[in-house]
């Protein structure tokens, strides 16, 4: 997960201090700045930070002759850039708006990319009007579509098991054991236990498809230019090839916005019809493909309380534990709609000190 590059930003050709905690990695980045600027116009007296990462990386933006570029500034010790070169070129060929990688100088980390711009979707939403933003949900389903029509089985990981276990565990261990302070052992252990195998397996059943794995308003840009169709799309280094499901459900159950469900339903509903059309591996019926997206839905928002969690207790970074409610929120609703989840149910409430709801919506597979 990421803040992309956007505002707040100095206007063009005013620098803002960028702090380095190692001088000489700011050493080393002044000498690949100088040496890159000529060929690509760059003015490196302009450099200022574009945005923070929830990772350890971060973006600069520099002005140049033919307008702002982004650095990306990614220790090597710390993060690998070699995914999100090949991540990006899948992405180019599949024909979406993705930035493009100007110079990649790997052994010390430094990257310039094309600037998609200061203006993310979620700056444009109308969180009080769902039904507004119905275009704008519609242009990213465009893009979610491009990019798993793209797909093909070896050119990403595999979203498999003990991948999708290694992200739940994240919730034992760091929002529950860390964060809650609470004992994982026992009925607990159990429980969770019997849950996640449930799930990895719901999830597991639907078709395998190029997944984002952070599909949302967030990592998405509003192009500069207004004749451009295409949403931009950022933060996609961490792609694999896994259950079609995911997207989507990230899409629709937001790690910063929540919706109603009407129009949850409404955008999700639109997304199948199209996925089938362009034949896509979607379920036939949609309330199978619906409950799909709801399990897997589960998986992501146990896995992002886990990271949310652990960004604030081991990185420093606690304005992401502020949005965790939501994601219990939405735990919560789906662990009440089905029967074979009432256990999780009961350890999540009694954990929050909040009540279970009675009756299922969806009790049944």
């Amino acid at each position: 997960m990421s803040d992309p590059f956007s505002p707040p930003a100095p206007s063009a050709g005013t620098a803002c201090a960028v702090h380095w905690e190692d001088p000489r990695r700011e050493q080393a980045f002044g000498q690949w700045l100088q040496g890159i600027a000529p060929r690509h116009g760059l003015d490196p007296a302009t450099v200022r930070p574009a945005s923070a990462d929830a990772s350890f990386r971060r973006y600069l933006r520099v002005d140049g002759a033919q307008g702002s570029r982004i650095v990306m500034d990614a220790p090597p010790d710390k993060e690998d850039c070699k995914p999100f070169v090949h991540v990006a070129r899948l992405m180019q060929d599949a024909g979406l708006l993705v930035p493009r990688v100007l110079e990649w100088d790997e052994a010390p980390g430094f990257m310039l990319l094309e600037d998609l711009g200061r203006q993310t979707m979620i700056d444009v939403v109308d969180a009080a009007q769902p039904q507004a933003n119905l275009p704008l949900y519609l242009r990213a389903v465009d893009a979610l579509i491009a990019w798993q029509l793209a797909s093909r089985p070896g050119e990403l990981p595999p979203y498999d098991e003990a991948l999708l276990m290694r992200e739940l565990s994240l919730f034992p261990d760091w929002y529950l054991a860390r964060h809650r302070g609470v004992a994982v052992e026992g009925k607990v252990r159990e429980t969770l236990d019997q849950a996640f195998r449930l799930i990895v397996r719901h999830n597991l059943s639907s078709a395998s498809v190029h997944v984002h794995r952070d599909f949302m308003p967030r990592n998405l840009m509003m192009p500069a230019d207004p004749a451009e169709p295409r949403l931009g799309v950022l933060d996609f280094q961490d792609a694999v090839h896994g259950p079609i499901t995911y997207d989507i459900a990230s899409l629709m159950r937001d790690a910063f916005l929540s919706w109603d469900e009407e129009f949850v339903l409404d955008v999700t509903v639109r997304y199948w019809e199209k996925a089938l059309k362009a034949g896509l591996p979607v379920n036939q019926d949609f309330g199978e493909f619906y409950r799909a997206v709801e399990w897997m839905g589960l998986q992501r928002h146990l896995k992002v309380a886990g990271i949310f969690a652990r960004l604030t207790l081991r990185d420093g970074k606690p304005k992401y534990l502020a949005d965790t409610p939501r994601f219990i929120a939405y735990i919560r609703a789906t662990a009440g709609r089905y029967r074979e989840l009432a256990p999780l149910l009961r350890l999540v409430d009694g954990i929050e000190g909040t009540q279970a709801a009675s009756g299922y919506a969806f009790g049944r597979l």
